[in-house]
């Protein structure tokens, strides 16, 4: 498979996990991604953050959440249940081994 081709299936996959994780299961809380798989929504923006970084392209954390979301994130935060304890202890856990740990 050529490059091009490679790259193509990539933005392809990477939309339709956009689209899955918006779209299909947006009852599916980021805390409950990043305590179960040790990422979440907020992770994919900061890494298209980063991805566009890598390329010369300015881009703000706030942009790419844009992005992602399709609407500002503080609009989106809005439409998500409160976290309960257990899963906010559960989430520094998996915060501090996928994401602060990484940094």
């Amino acid at each position: 498979m050529d490059d091009k081709t490679r790259t193509e299936l990539e933005a392809a996959a990477f939309r339709r996990l956009r689209q899955h994780l918006m779209e299909d299961r947006p009852d599916v809380q980021n805390i409950d991604l990043m305590n179960l798989a040790g990422f979440c929504r907020n992770c994919l923006s900061r890494w298209y953050e980063e991805a566009a970084t890598e390329r010369g392209i300015e881009m703000s954390k706030a942009e790419a959440r844009k992005i992602f979301y399709g609407m500002p994130y503080d609009g989106w935060r809005a439409q998500q249940d409160a976290a309960t304890p257990e899963q906010k202890a559960a989430f520094e856990k998996a915060f501090a081994e996928n994401v602060t740990n990484k940094s």
